[in-house]
């Protein structure tokens, strides 16, 4: 007889001698006290600073976004009613499609129920249409990313991480045969960014299609919150540009945004699209009013940029080993999985902050860090707390304070994390 179970509590015995074992916080945010939420545990609740979030700019709790969820609650309901195939496009998300079309000068936008979706059908669907296609694939591309490249079935070539000679090289070996570049704008761990400038001169030398994942840059980058591609003027030159709802503009969803012909051809042909539920309308509503405020107001960006250089200016000035970073993401060497996680405990029991460890495989080993990720409400009171708190965890764990994070001394920074 098989002993079923035993399997399965095999594997998480295993991550747990790794400790890669990954436990989630209890975490109830509370509107108007962001980035402050309450920790409930088994002694009750206590209150926390939250300084790992993705909600970038705090629009999840912003209150047109509020008002637009509950007004689209009230009057269309709860609930999409199914699958676009079978109930139709309700017009709240027909309104967020047009929105994030005009958000990045695209003919057409496709939404899907979150960015981890929208990248593995996006590219899937796009690299199956094309016969004979070659996907180049930079080698620190998401998980969704590399799934989405697999489930096409096509060829891949993994390029360097942003190593322009590498993916030339491969863009001429393939020949011409139908290309697919597919690479992100902002790097989510390490916090740097694609040349995309030169990846689409490339492309255009050699007749590939370009796919830029922005999940991490829409909101944040640009003079509309188009991404790192709209502030370097390139946006044009990229075929089909994917992002997030659930990051800056703090709700949820995924989309892809391009000509109209390769959209269409991803919603009639993609799987993760046909079958599976849209957004329900009010999701749709909040998103939207989040798009058209972050197109139109500065501040969230500004105030973000700012406590971002605030943070970074008071680790580096203690010593704390910052990984170099042209972004929002503020990410902090430790380089063992188990002090990883022992320096997240201690803060969060001793200091009442929420760093939440970052472990392979979502990182290389021996590259374990704190992700940091600055906003606008992190103000410089927050940014002194979460400094001191920093330097007596690492004196408490007896990790080095004062060496600078070299290139050289980070591997995620020049080894292929993914396939």
């Amino acid at each position: 007889m098989v002993d079923y179970l035993s399997y399965f509590e095999r594997s998480i015995d295993a991550l747990k001698q790794e400790r890669r074992y990954r436990v989630f916080a209890d975490l109830e945010r509370q509107v108007g006290r962001f980035p402050k939420a309450m920790l409930h545990g088994a002694d009750g609740a206590k209150e926390v600073t939250v300084w790992c979030s993705n909600d970038y700019l705090g629009m999840g709790q912003h209150p047109d976004v509020i008002q637009a969820m509950s007004h689209a609650a009230r009057t269309m309901g709860a609930g999409a009613g199914g699958t676009r195939n079978i109930s139709g496009n309700h017009h709240a998300i027909i309104e967020l499609e047009d929105e994030l079309a005009d958000l990045h000068d695209k003919e057409a936008a496709l939404v899907f129920t979150s960015g981890y979706v929208s990248n593995l059908a996006g590219i899937a669907t796009i690299a199956r249409l094309l016969p004979d296609c070659v996907i180049l694939s930079d080698a620190l591309n998401h998980n969704s990313m590399i799934e989405g490249v697999r489930a096409s079935g096509a060829d891949k070539r993994i390029w360097r991480h942003n190593d322009l000679a590498h993916l030339e090289d491969l863009l001429v070996r393939a020949g011409n045969r139908p290309k697919l570049i597919a690479f992100e704008s902002v790097y989510s761990m390490d916090g740097d960014i694609a040349p995309i400038g030169a990846i689409c001169d490339l492309a255009e030398k050699y007749d590939a299609m370009t796919y830029i994942d922005e999940v991490h840059a829409v909101g944040m980058y640009g003079l509309r919150g188009g991404g790192i591609a709209q502030r370097e003027g390139v946006a044009h030159r990229i075929d089909v540009i994917e992002g997030t709802l659930a990051k800056a503009f703090g709700t949820l969803g995924g989309y892809i945004a391009g000509r109209k012909a390769v959209v269409d051809a991803v919603r009639s042909h993609a799987p993760g699209f046909i079958f599976t539920t849209t957004l329900p309308p009010p999701v749709a509503a909040a998103a939207t009013a989040s798009v058209r405020h972050l197109k139109a107001s500065q501040s969230e960006r500004q105030g973000q940029q700012q406590a971002v250089h605030a943070t970074k200016a008071a680790l580096a000035s203690s010593g704390l080993p910052l990984i170099p970073s042209e972004t929002h993401i503020v990410p902090l060497l430790v380089g063992d999985a188990d002090l990883c996680k022992r320096a997240s405990d201690l803060l969060l029991d001793r200091h009442g902050i929420y760093i939440q460890p970052i472990n392979y495989p979502t990182v290389q080993r021996g590259t374990e860090r704190l992700r940091i990720t600055p906003t606008p409400f992190h103000d410089a009171a927050l940014v002194e707390q979460l400094r001191r708190a920093l330097v007596d965890v690492w004196n408490e764990l007896g990790l080095p304070l004062g060496k600078p994070v070299a290139e050289r001394d980070h591997p995620s920074l020049t080894v292929a994390a993914g396939g």
